[in-house]
Protein backbone atom coordinates (compact mmCIF):
# COMPACT_ATOMS: atom_id res chain seq x y z
CA UNK A 1 0.00 0.00 0.00
CA UNK A 2 1.47 3.32 -1.04
CA UNK A 3 -0.08 6.61 -0.01
CA UNK A 4 -0.08 9.55 2.37
CA UNK A 5 -0.64 9.53 6.08
CA UNK A 6 -3.25 11.99 7.38
CA UNK A 7 -2.14 15.58 6.86
CA UNK A 8 -1.53 17.50 10.06
CA UNK A 9 -4.42 20.01 10.22
CA UNK A 10 -3.65 23.60 9.36
CA UNK A 11 -6.67 24.85 11.29
CA UNK A 12 -5.84 25.02 14.99
CA UNK A 13 -3.19 26.83 16.99
CA UNK A 14 -1.11 25.50 19.86
CA UNK A 15 0.69 27.13 22.78
CA UNK A 16 3.97 26.69 24.59
CA UNK A 17 5.61 28.41 27.55
CA UNK A 18 9.25 27.91 28.48
CA UNK A 19 10.84 29.26 31.64
CA UNK A 20 14.29 29.25 33.24
CA UNK A 21 14.10 29.31 37.04
CA UNK A 22 16.68 31.00 39.28
CA UNK A 23 17.69 27.46 40.26
CA UNK A 24 18.66 26.82 36.65
CA UNK A 25 15.77 24.38 36.06
CA UNK A 26 14.12 24.77 32.67
CA UNK A 27 10.38 24.12 32.50
CA UNK A 28 8.27 23.65 29.39
CA UNK A 29 4.50 24.00 29.68
CA UNK A 30 2.73 22.79 26.57
CA UNK A 31 -0.93 22.78 25.59
CA UNK A 32 -0.31 19.75 23.36
CA UNK A 33 -0.85 17.02 25.91
CA UNK A 34 0.77 13.74 24.80
CA UNK A 35 -0.71 10.39 25.73
CA UNK A 36 2.14 8.04 24.90
CA UNK A 37 3.72 9.58 21.81
CA UNK A 38 6.85 10.70 23.67
CA UNK A 39 6.70 14.51 23.35
CA UNK A 40 8.05 14.75 26.89
CA UNK A 41 11.31 13.54 25.32
CA UNK A 42 11.18 15.23 21.92
CA UNK A 43 10.21 18.62 23.40
CA UNK A 44 13.07 18.32 25.91
CA UNK A 45 15.39 17.58 22.98
CA UNK A 46 14.25 20.71 21.16
CA UNK A 47 14.97 22.80 24.28
CA UNK A 48 18.34 21.14 24.81
CA UNK A 49 19.37 21.83 21.21
CA UNK A 50 18.21 25.44 21.18
CA UNK A 51 19.56 26.47 24.60
CA UNK A 52 22.66 24.28 24.64
CA UNK A 53 21.74 22.49 27.87
CA UNK A 54 21.56 18.88 29.00
CA UNK A 55 18.25 17.16 28.26
CA UNK A 56 18.03 16.09 31.91
CA UNK A 57 17.81 19.76 32.93
CA UNK A 58 14.47 20.13 31.13
CA UNK A 59 11.06 19.32 32.64
CA UNK A 60 8.02 19.11 30.35
CA UNK A 61 4.61 19.73 31.95
CA UNK A 62 1.30 19.06 30.19
CA UNK A 63 -2.31 18.24 30.91
CA UNK A 64 -2.59 20.29 34.13
CA UNK A 65 -4.81 23.25 33.28
CA UNK A 66 -4.05 24.81 36.67
CA UNK A 67 -0.48 25.55 35.57
CA UNK A 68 -0.26 25.00 31.81
CA UNK A 69 -1.20 27.58 29.21
CA UNK A 70 -4.41 26.53 27.44
CA UNK A 71 -3.99 24.56 24.23
CA UNK A 72 -6.07 22.50 21.82
CA UNK A 73 -4.37 19.16 22.51
CA UNK A 74 -2.96 16.18 20.65
CA UNK A 75 -4.80 14.67 17.69
CA UNK A 76 -4.33 14.29 13.95
CA UNK A 77 -0.57 13.72 14.29
CA UNK A 78 -0.16 17.38 15.26
CA UNK A 79 1.80 17.11 18.52
CA UNK A 80 5.32 17.96 17.38
CA UNK A 81 4.40 19.60 14.06
CA UNK A 82 2.31 22.27 15.81
CA UNK A 83 3.05 22.03 19.55
CA UNK A 84 6.76 21.57 18.90
CA UNK A 85 6.81 24.56 16.58
CA UNK A 86 5.08 26.74 19.18
CA UNK A 87 7.82 25.66 21.59
CA UNK A 88 10.51 26.47 19.02
CA UNK A 89 9.25 30.04 18.60
CA UNK A 90 8.92 30.49 22.37
CA UNK A 91 12.55 29.39 22.66
CA UNK A 92 13.65 32.01 20.13
CA UNK A 93 12.09 34.72 22.31
CA UNK A 94 13.62 33.23 25.44
CA UNK A 95 17.07 32.95 23.85
CA UNK A 96 16.96 36.65 22.98
CA UNK A 97 16.20 37.50 26.60
CA UNK A 98 18.89 35.19 27.97
CA UNK A 99 21.48 36.73 25.67
CA UNK A 100 20.52 40.27 26.70
CA UNK A 101 20.85 39.52 30.43
CA UNK A 102 23.99 37.44 29.88
CA UNK A 103 25.65 40.21 27.88
CA UNK A 104 24.72 42.71 30.58
CA UNK A 105 26.31 40.58 33.32
CA UNK A 106 29.42 39.89 31.26
CA UNK A 107 29.60 43.51 30.08
CA UNK A 108 29.90 42.58 26.43
CA UNK A 109 27.93 43.11 23.24
CA UNK A 110 26.89 39.53 22.52
CA UNK A 111 27.10 36.02 23.99
CA UNK A 112 26.78 32.42 22.83
CA UNK A 113 24.73 29.79 24.65
CA UNK A 114 26.58 26.58 25.46
CA UNK A 115 26.65 24.09 28.32
CA UNK A 116 23.96 25.91 30.29
CA UNK A 117 25.99 29.13 30.23
CA UNK A 118 26.20 32.47 28.49
CA UNK A 119 29.69 32.70 27.01
CA UNK A 120 31.60 35.76 25.82
CA UNK A 121 33.43 34.14 22.92
CA UNK A 122 35.87 37.04 22.72
CA UNK A 123 37.19 36.71 26.29
CA UNK A 124 36.03 33.18 27.21
CA UNK A 125 34.27 34.46 30.31
CA UNK A 126 30.92 32.83 31.11
CA UNK A 127 27.98 33.01 33.49
CA UNK A 128 25.59 30.09 34.21
CA UNK A 129 21.92 30.28 33.33
CA UNK A 130 21.00 30.08 37.03
CA UNK A 131 22.89 33.31 37.70
CA UNK A 132 21.41 34.94 34.62
CA UNK A 133 17.91 33.91 35.70
CA UNK A 134 18.44 35.15 39.25
CA UNK A 135 19.56 38.53 37.93
CA UNK A 136 16.57 38.70 35.59
CA UNK A 137 14.03 38.05 38.36
CA UNK A 138 15.69 40.37 40.89
CA UNK A 139 15.73 43.00 38.14
CA UNK A 140 18.10 45.32 40.00
CA UNK A 141 19.27 46.27 36.52
CA UNK A 142 17.57 45.58 33.21
CA UNK A 143 18.85 45.59 29.64
CA UNK A 144 17.14 48.24 27.46
CA UNK A 145 13.57 47.38 26.43
CA UNK A 146 13.57 44.13 28.43
CA UNK A 147 11.09 42.95 31.07
CA UNK A 148 12.16 41.00 34.18
CA UNK A 149 12.22 37.21 34.24
CA UNK A 150 13.26 34.49 31.80
CA UNK A 151 9.93 33.26 30.50
CA UNK A 152 8.36 33.27 27.04
CA UNK A 153 4.97 32.14 25.71
CA UNK A 154 4.10 31.62 22.08
CA UNK A 155 0.89 30.71 20.24
CA UNK A 156 1.31 29.27 16.75
CA UNK A 157 -1.02 28.19 13.98
CA UNK A 158 0.43 26.64 10.81
CA UNK A 159 -0.15 28.36 7.48
CA UNK A 160 -0.68 25.08 5.65
CA UNK A 161 -0.79 21.29 6.02
CA UNK A 162 2.12 18.92 6.39
CA UNK A 163 2.03 15.74 4.32
CA UNK A 164 3.82 12.63 5.56
CA UNK A 165 4.07 9.75 3.10
CA UNK A 166 5.37 6.21 2.92
CA UNK A 167 5.11 2.70 1.53
CA UNK A 168 4.27 -0.55 3.34
CA UNK A 169 4.89 -3.93 1.71
CA UNK A 170 3.52 -7.19 3.17
CA UNK A 171 4.09 -10.83 2.27
CA UNK A 172 1.46 -13.21 3.64
CA UNK A 173 0.78 -16.95 3.71
CA UNK A 174 -2.79 -18.27 3.67
CA UNK A 175 -3.45 -21.79 4.98
CA UNK A 176 -5.90 -23.36 2.50
CA UNK A 177 -7.24 -25.84 5.07
CA UNK A 178 -7.89 -23.39 7.93
CA UNK A 179 -8.03 -19.91 6.34
CA UNK A 180 -5.36 -18.71 8.77
CA UNK A 181 -3.36 -15.70 7.55
CA UNK A 182 0.31 -15.49 8.56
CA UNK A 183 2.59 -12.50 8.03
CA UNK A 184 5.86 -13.72 6.52
CA UNK A 185 7.49 -10.31 6.04
CA UNK A 186 6.55 -6.71 6.81
CA UNK A 187 8.53 -3.77 5.39
CA UNK A 188 7.63 -0.13 6.14
CA UNK A 189 9.35 3.02 4.88
CA UNK A 190 7.86 6.30 6.09
CA UNK A 191 8.73 9.98 5.73
CA UNK A 192 7.76 12.28 8.59
CA UNK A 193 10.12 15.11 7.71
CA UNK A 194 13.01 15.89 10.03
CA UNK A 195 13.35 13.13 12.63
CA UNK A 196 14.01 14.43 16.15
CA UNK A 197 14.14 11.07 17.93
CA UNK A 198 14.59 7.97 15.70
CA UNK A 199 13.63 5.51 18.44
CA UNK A 200 10.34 7.27 19.18
CA UNK A 201 9.52 7.55 15.47
CA UNK A 202 10.15 3.82 14.99
CA UNK A 203 7.98 3.10 18.03
CA UNK A 204 5.16 5.22 16.63
CA UNK A 205 5.28 3.31 13.34
CA UNK A 206 5.41 -0.08 15.11
CA UNK A 207 2.46 0.84 17.29
CA UNK A 208 0.52 2.03 14.26
CA UNK A 209 1.28 -1.23 12.44
CA UNK A 210 -0.03 -3.18 15.44
CA UNK A 211 -3.26 -1.19 15.30
CA UNK A 212 -3.52 -1.68 11.54
CA UNK A 213 -2.98 -5.43 11.87
CA UNK A 214 -5.73 -5.56 14.47
CA UNK A 215 -8.16 -3.88 12.10
CA UNK A 216 -7.09 -6.01 9.14
CA UNK A 217 -7.08 -9.44 10.77
CA UNK A 218 -8.85 -9.68 14.13
CA UNK A 219 -10.78 -6.75 15.59
CA UNK A 220 -14.54 -6.50 15.10
CA UNK A 221 -17.75 -5.67 16.92
CA UNK A 222 -19.77 -8.91 17.14
CA UNK A 223 -23.52 -8.84 17.91
CA UNK A 224 -25.99 -11.64 18.56
CA UNK A 225 -29.35 -12.00 16.82
CA UNK A 226 -30.91 -9.62 19.37
CA UNK A 227 -28.40 -6.85 18.75
CA UNK A 228 -26.48 -7.50 21.97
CA UNK A 229 -22.78 -6.64 21.69
CA UNK A 230 -20.73 -9.79 22.39
CA UNK A 231 -17.24 -8.32 22.03
CA UNK A 232 -17.58 -5.39 24.40
CA UNK A 233 -14.82 -6.38 26.82
CA UNK A 234 -11.11 -6.99 26.41
CA UNK A 235 -11.68 -10.66 27.29
CA UNK A 236 -13.83 -10.99 24.15
CA UNK A 237 -12.43 -8.32 21.81
CA UNK A 238 -9.63 -9.69 19.61
CA UNK A 239 -6.85 -7.15 20.15
CA UNK A 240 -3.45 -8.18 18.73
CA UNK A 241 -1.11 -9.64 21.33
CA UNK A 242 2.69 -9.49 21.31
CA UNK A 243 3.07 -13.05 20.03
CA UNK A 244 0.81 -12.23 17.05
CA UNK A 245 3.04 -9.39 15.83
CA UNK A 246 5.47 -9.98 12.94
CA UNK A 247 8.99 -8.62 12.84
CA UNK A 248 8.70 -5.12 11.34
CA UNK A 249 11.48 -3.98 9.04
CA UNK A 250 11.16 -0.21 9.26
CA UNK A 251 13.15 2.59 7.70
CA UNK A 252 12.67 6.28 7.03
CA UNK A 253 13.41 9.01 4.54
CA UNK A 254 13.62 12.67 5.57
CA UNK A 255 11.91 15.31 3.46
CA UNK A 256 11.67 18.43 5.66
CA UNK A 257 8.33 20.19 5.65
CA UNK A 258 8.45 23.82 4.45
CA UNK A 259 5.50 24.67 6.70
CA UNK A 260 7.42 24.91 9.99
CA UNK A 261 11.01 25.81 10.97
CA UNK A 262 11.66 22.36 12.47
CA UNK A 263 10.81 20.65 9.17
CA UNK A 264 8.77 18.03 11.05
CA UNK A 265 5.57 16.21 10.09
CA UNK A 266 3.26 13.87 12.00
CA UNK A 267 4.01 10.14 12.19
CA UNK A 268 1.61 8.73 14.76
CA UNK A 269 -0.88 7.39 12.22
CA UNK A 270 1.57 6.43 9.48
CA UNK A 271 1.77 2.76 10.48
CA UNK A 272 -2.00 2.37 10.71
CA UNK A 273 -2.73 4.04 7.37
CA UNK A 274 -0.32 1.85 5.40
CA UNK A 275 -0.83 -1.43 7.25
CA UNK A 276 -4.47 -2.41 6.80
CA UNK A 277 -4.71 -2.04 3.00
CA UNK A 278 -1.26 -3.61 2.53
CA UNK A 279 -2.28 -6.73 4.48
CA UNK A 280 -5.65 -7.04 2.73
CA UNK A 281 -4.09 -6.48 -0.70
CA UNK A 282 -1.53 -9.20 0.00
CA UNK A 283 -4.18 -11.75 1.00
CA UNK A 284 -6.36 -10.84 -1.97
CA UNK A 285 -3.33 -11.34 -4.21
CA UNK A 286 -2.71 -14.75 -2.63
CA UNK A 287 -6.29 -15.77 -3.42
CA UNK A 288 -6.57 -14.02 -6.78
CA UNK A 289 -6.18 -17.29 -8.71
CA UNK A 290 -9.46 -18.34 -7.07
CA UNK A 291 -11.22 -15.27 -8.43
CA UNK A 292 -11.09 -13.32 -5.15
CA UNK A 293 -10.92 -9.57 -5.74
CA UNK A 294 -12.09 -8.12 -2.41
CA UNK A 295 -12.40 -9.15 1.26
CA UNK A 296 -14.05 -7.09 3.98
CA UNK A 297 -11.97 -6.60 7.14
CA UNK A 298 -11.25 -8.30 9.44
CA UNK A 299 -9.79 -11.24 7.53
CA UNK A 300 -10.72 -13.87 10.12
CA UNK A 301 -9.79 -17.51 9.38
CA UNK A 302 -13.49 -18.41 9.09
CA UNK A 303 -14.13 -15.69 6.51
CA UNK A 304 -11.05 -16.59 4.45
CA UNK A 305 -11.81 -20.33 4.67
CA UNK A 306 -15.35 -19.78 3.40
CA UNK A 307 -14.01 -17.80 0.43
CA UNK A 308 -11.62 -20.64 -0.41
CA UNK A 309 -14.33 -23.27 -0.09
CA UNK A 310 -16.74 -21.23 -2.17
CA UNK A 311 -14.15 -20.86 -4.93
CA UNK A 312 -13.42 -24.57 -4.88
CA UNK A 313 -17.11 -25.40 -5.10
Amino acid sequence: AIGPSPATPAGGWESATVKIEPSGKITVMTGASPHGQGEETTFAQIVADELGVDIDDVVVLHGDTAVVQYGIGTFGSRGTAIGGTALYYALQELKGKVKKFGAMLLECDDVALAGGKCVDERTGKSVPFAQVAAASYRAMKLPPNTQPGLVATYFWEPPNFTFPFGAHVVITDVDRETGQVSIRRYVAVDDCGKIINPLIVAGQVHGGVAQGLGQALWEQAVYDENGQLLSGELTDYALPRAHMMPWIESSHTETPSPVNPLGVKGVGEAGTIGCSPAVVNSVVDALSHLGVRHIDMPLTPEKVWKLIQGARA
